[in-house]
């Protein structure tokens, strides 16, 4: 069987991993990508604090080691009926499967604040620090904006940036996390939502829940319940779209359609995985889920003695923090119970993105080994499951507020109740 796989990420190469083991021979498993290079983004957000930049793995190698072809070009369309992809070079693949797993379009959601989703934007961040260590930004706010996002890098920013600023003794300094959710992380249950609270209290950043940002604001001062919080620079998560691909369904953003073995809903023989799925939870472990899953359903089509699995998603962050990482965990479950949370390891290997293939064959390549990995401390087996259903992850916040300039120059936040 063809498989295409479009994505060199963390769905593509846990596909990828997972069709070469299931499958075998039964597969020849090609992967379209413009990347040259594989990183885990979701650590990029200690690059600005001066920490040593991620490794960075060759996808040719990768692709070497794993036993997969590699193609470096990207997805234009997609013609199902003829089973054939059109990359941006205008070459036409045949696959008689294909998976999309190119993830999703980032937009700034503020159009006048430094936005932060990943390497790329590790300058404007610390353009912010800057700042604040020359006196010129006393007042920080971390903006989540609404809609499907994952919030989780704007309380890392903001913890890191205390840090930073506890580590020169700059005590005048004021930092704010402004979200549409309840409460922090809530997405992780009660529990973890508590712990990150009080982390958060403990290093003082404040958190205006339950308030959304309006795109068109200015950078600006905060006025809600009756107070003006003057806020100097702000940094905001960007706002995904989905990618739209030609020749493929999708929802009002752009998301692809898929059920719950990942197929993409309404065509033949194509499978999406990642951030550019409808499933609302954007997160590099929750990439790896669905790419397991489809592959295992690509593997059953090509005759490989394999149950498929559908998604059942499990819910793992690690919390950097500046100081011992907070590990966070919610399995779909009753959703009554509370979620895991402590300052081990919640699963293993601990890496920022928990894929169940991808993690420890990247820690393999990275730590030398050629065995498994070892096994993990007792205490790291805690189990508590929380429900992580479709329709959790989008925010609704209950306030809108605007961001302007006031007369002093400062950037405003004005509350609008709605």
């Amino acid at each position: 069987m063809r498989v295409l796989i479009a994505g060199g990420g963390v769905a593509g190469l846990e596909a990828a991993l997972g069709l070469v083991e299931l499958a075998g021979d039964r597969v020849d498993v090609t992967m379209l990508t413009p990347e040259r290079a594989f990183e885990i983004r979701a650590l990029s957000v200690r690059d600005a604090f001066g920490a040593t930049p991620a490794r960075r793995h060759e996808l040719a190698d990768l692709a070497s080691d794993a036993g997969f072809d590699l193609e470096h070009t990207s997805v234009a369309s997609v013609d199902p009926a003829a089973r054939t992809v059109t990359d941006a070079d205008g070459r036409t693949h045949g696959y008689d499967a294909l998976l999309v797993a190119i993830g999703a379009r980032q937009e700034p959601a503020l159009a006048h604040a430094a936005t932060f989703g990943g390497p790329q934007d590790v300058e404007w961040v610390h353009g912010v620090l800057q700042d604040m260590e020359a006196g010129f930004a006393k007042r920080i706010a971390f903006v989540v904006p609404p809609g499907l996002t994952w919030s989780l890098p704007a309380y890392e920013l903001a913890l890191l940036t205390a840090e930073r600023a506890r580590s020169l003794g700059l005590d005048d300094v004021s930092l704010m996390v402004v979200t549409p959710e309840e409460a922090p992380l809530e997405i992780f249950g009660r529990e973890a939502s508590e712990a990150v609270s009080a982390l958060l209290a403990d290093h003082g950043v404040a958190v205006l829940n339950s308030t959304a940002v309006a795109p068109e604001s200015r950078v600006p001062a905060l006025e809600a319940s009756g107070r003006s919080l003057p806020i100097d620079r702000i940094v905001a998560l960007p706002r995904l779209v989905g990618p739209a691909v030609p020749g493929l369904p999708a929802d009002e953003h752009g998301f692809l359609p898929v059920d719950e073995f990942q197929a993409v809903r309404g065509v033949e023989g194509v499978w999406a995985a990642g951030d550019g799925t409808d499933f609302p939870i954007k997160q590099g472990g929750i990439a790896a889920q669905q790419a397991d899953t489809a592959a295992s359903a690509i593997a059953a089509a090509a005759g490989a003695p394999v149950e498929p699995r559908p998604f059942r998603p499990v819910l793992r962050g690690m919390l950097l923090t500046g100081d011992v990482p907070t590990w966070l965990r919610a399995e779909a479950g009753d959703e009554d119970t509370a979620a895991a949370v402590a300052e081990h390891a919640l699963w293993w290997p601990p890496t920022k993105v928990a894929g169940p293939r991808l993690a420890p064959w990247l820690w393999r390549r990275e730590e030398g080994e050629t065995g498994p990995p070892p096994a993990p401390p007792g205490s790291a087996g805690v189990t508590v499951e929380r429900a992580v259903e479709r329709g959790t992850g989008e925010q609704h916040p209950r306030r809108q507020v605007e961001l302007r300039s006031s007369a002093e120059g400062h950037l405003e936040l004005l509350e609008r109740v709605t």
